[in-house]
């Protein structure tokens, strides 16, 4: 199998365009056709239904796109794996959503690669419906998330907490004043959005929606908007005066969980990333304990 066929497949499949994708891979449109035509007569099916500016996977084209996915990140995994250095003797490979890099992780990224002398660390931004897949296909081996996956052979570890807090670029708010004022919905998961309904439902329509904490700031910053973002990402901007708290909103707690395969031939190391995590980052002020992932 030419993985380049798999890439041009899974390009279409998210760009929905054959001139789209054949831009963004750098080749012609004929080639991209081309390219998914050989992978239909590989696969003896159709993958996509072709209509003028409209084109959709067929039922077969969406049960490929997981394999596709798939192939490529062991056959990633697999070039990274012979080709590392004397220094390096195996490859640890991690997977969060964006909001838990903004919010979270990229933190330990430093103690991690200190703290794991001869491991190769291998960095993912995935959807927790891909964490969860990589994880059972063994091409992940820690994946980490505020809604963890709830499968019995899958073991959770909480790490920590997040405090979410409704912050604005303008001082003196409360919630009750912000439907003047751009709001940015943030997706801290599932907990969040339910408790957000129940008690925010007041809050302006999203002027953006995000999944990054960086991309929420940013956009506060440059719009005189409010978001609920980490108190340890705010703390700074909280002290210089640059971001305030909005009167009447409660900080809404999110635990972080990592989720592993036990079975894992790099066990060694996932338990030594699980201490690095839980005892020398900079977050952790709780003591907490591994959990068969049905008990959530």
């Amino acid at each position: 199998m030419d993985t380049d066929l798999l890439k041009t497949f899974l390009e279409v499949s998210r760009t929905r365009h054959f001139g789209k994708a054949a831009e963004n891979l750098y080749l012609t449109r004929s080639a991209v056709s081309f390219r998914v035509k050989q992978l239909e007569g590989i696969l003896g099916v159709e993958l996509f239904e072709r209509q003028r500016n409209n084109i959709q996977p067929t039922p077969a084209g969406e049960r490929m796109l997981g394999h596709a996915e798939a192939v490529l990140t062991a056959w990633e995994r697999a070039k990274q794996d012979v080709s590392l250095s004397q220094l390096q003797s195996t490859q640890l490979a991690i997977g969060a959503a964006p909001n838990i890099w903004d919010a979270y992780l990229q933190a330990y990224l430093q103690p991690l690669h200190l703290g794991l002398p001869g491991v190769a660390l291998r960095t993912e931004i995935l959807t927790p419906a891909v964490m969860t897949r990589q994880l059972m296909e063994r091409t992940l081996d820690i994946a980490i998330s505020f809604d963890p996956p709830s499968l019995d052979e899958l073991e959770l570890v909480p790490l920590g907490r997040v405090k979410l807090l409704l912050v604005s670029s303008k001082a003196g708010l409360a919630v009750t004043d912000l439907r003047r004022h751009a709001y940015i919905k943030v997706d801290w998961g599932t907990a969040f959005n339910i408790v957000h309904a129940q008690d925010y439902a007041d809050l302006p329509l999203p002027a953006l929606h995000t999944g990054s904490a960086s991309i929420a700031l940013d956009f506060v910053f440059n719009n005189a908007g409010c978001a609920f973002l980490p108190d340890h990402l705010l703390q700074p901007h909280l002290d210089s005066g640059e971001l305030h708290l909005v009167a009447g909103a409660n900080a809404i707690p999110r635990t972080v969980y990592l989720a592993y395969w036990p079975q894992n031939e790099r066990s060694v190391q996932v338990a030594q990333a699980i201490k690095i995590l839980k005892d020398d980052g900079p977050h952790n002020t709780e003591s907490i304990t591994t959990t068969k992932a049905q008990s959530r």
